[in-house]
């Protein structure tokens, strides 16, 4: 497990995931629930014990168990139940792919590819 790479992973990841999961939380759960703070805790816990599992477990079940690990990260942070984080994680899913494709559609994306 390479430090660096977790760091810049937990860096990266804070930057572009904790915006759509706040947004997501925000919506569903209310804003005294959902915090900016509460959504990056989330995502650098995600990300660290995302390494971890994934040093010990490979494949579906690391994948299986990840997916628990973010909904119970998610139910804990935000104060909600089991099928409320997974909503809040389908939601955050979608905010990101529109907020992806906009990024896109404005050319940052090529951008970053440094053409």
């Amino acid at each position: 497990m390479d430090l660096v790479a977790l760091l810049i992973q937990v860096v990266v990841n804070v930057i572009v995931l904790a915006p759509a999961l706040w947004i997501s939380g925000r919506t569903l759960v209310g804003k005294d629930k959902a915090k900016f703070t509460d959504a990056a805790w989330i995502v650098v816990l995600g990300v660290v014990i995302g390494a971890v599992v994934n040093f010990f477990l490979s494949g579906l079940i690391a994948a299986i168990v990840m997916f628990i690990i973010w909904l119970a990260l998610i139910k804990h942070f935000f104060d909600c139940g089991w099928l409320k984080a997974f909503i809040i994680a389908v939601v955050a899913v979608i905010i990101f792919i529109i907020i992806v494709a906009i990024l896109a559609l404005i050319g940052i994306g090529i951008l970053a590819l440094g053409f």
